[in-house]
C-alpha cells in the first residue's frame, strides 16, 4: 500500500473531486480525516470509506476560519498520532459572467476558500509537520491558473495565486522535509460547482463547448484527480514544488 499508515486530511471531502481523493487515499491505506462544511455529507463519506474497510472520521470545519483550520489539525494529531499530508481540495468560484459583474462578496469569498485557506493551512499544519520531522501540502489548483478562459477571471487568479504560492512555500519549507506541490484539473461537468463554471446548467451544448478543448477526447473525473494525490502523498514523490497537470492536455 502506497500511504499505509499516514495520517492525511483532505478538506472539502464531502462530495466531487475531495470524496474521490479521500476514498483512494483510504484504499491504499492512509487514515483519512475527512473535512467539510457540510456535516452530514462529511460524515456520510468517512462511513462509505470505513464501510468498504478503509479508516477514516470527519472533523467539520470551515477552512476560511484560523481556529476551525487549527482544531481540524489537532484532530489529525490526536486522533491519528500525527501529521503526515495535508490535501488542500476546498474550493469555490463566482459564476462564469465578466469580471465587471462579479460582486465583492463573491470575490471575497472566492479568495477565501482557494486562498486564505492555504495560508491557515500552512500556519496551522506547519508545526505539526516539524514535529513529525516532514511533511506534505497538495493544493488543488486548476488549469484557470494557467491558461484562463473569460468568464472566470476572480476564480482563475485565485488559482493562480494557489500555485504561484505553493512554489514559493516549497522553496521556504524544503530545508524542512515540508514538500508543496500543486495538481491542475482540468473541467469536470460532474462537480458540484461545474453549473457555475459553465455559466448555466451543463447541457449538451455545454458538455461540447468544453469537450472540444480536450484533444484526450473526456473530461477529467475524481479519480483521475486522486490517482494525482495518491502519488503526491506517497514516498515516491519524494521532490517538490511541482504542479501535475490533469488536464488531458487542454490547449485553449
Amino acid at each position: 500500500m502506497r500511504v499505509k499508515d499516514k495520517s492525511i486530511i483532505v478538506t472539502g471531502a464531502g462530495g466531487g473531486i475531495g470524496e474521490g481523493i479521500a476514498h483512494r487515499l483510504a484504499e491504499e491505506g492512509a487514515q483519512v480525516l475527512v473535512n467539510d462544511i457540510d456535516a452530514a455529507k462529511g460524515e456520510a463519506v468517512a462511513a462509505a470509506i470505513r464501510a468498504k474497510g478503509g479508516r477514516a472520521s470527519f472533523f467539520r470545519a470551515d477552512v476560511t476560519r484560523s481556529a476551525e483550520v487549527k482544531a481540524l489539525v489537532e484532530a489529525a494529531v490526536q486522533r491519528h498520532g500525527k501529521l503526515d499530508v495535508v490535501v488542500n481540495n476546498a474550493g469555490w468560484t463566482h459564476r462564469n459572467r465578466p469580471a465587471l459583474e462579479v460582486s465583492e462578496e463573491e470575490f471575497d469569498r472566492v479568495y477565501a476558500i482557494n486562498m486564505k485557506s492555504i495560508y491557515l493551512s500552512t500556519i496551522h499544519a506547519v508545526p505539526a509537520f516539524r514535529a513529525n520531522k516532514g511533511g506534505v501540502f497538495i493544493n488543488i489548483a486548476s488549469t484557470a491558473g494557467v491558461r484562463p478562459r473569460p468568464g472566470l477571471t476572480w476564480y482563475n487568479g485565485s488559482k493562480g495565486a494557489v500555485i504561484t504560492t505553493s512554489k514559493s512555500l516549497a522553496a521556504e519549507f524544503g530545508p524542512d522535509n515540508i514538500r508543496v506541490n500543486c495538481i491542475n484539473p482540468v473541467f469536470n461537468p460532474d462537480t458540484g460547482l461545474s453549473a457555475e463554471f459553465a455559466g448555466g446548467p451543463v447541457d449538451e451544448a455545454r458538455r461540447a463547448r468544453f469537450l472540444a478543448t480536450i484533444p484526450l477526447g473526456r473530461f477529467s473525473t475524481a479519480l483521475d484527480v486522486a490517482n494525482a494525490a495518491l502519488y503526491l502523498s506517497s514516498d515516491e514523490a519524494a521532490f517538490s514544488g511541482v504542479c501535475i497537470e490533469v488536464d488531458g492536455a487542454r490547449c485553449v
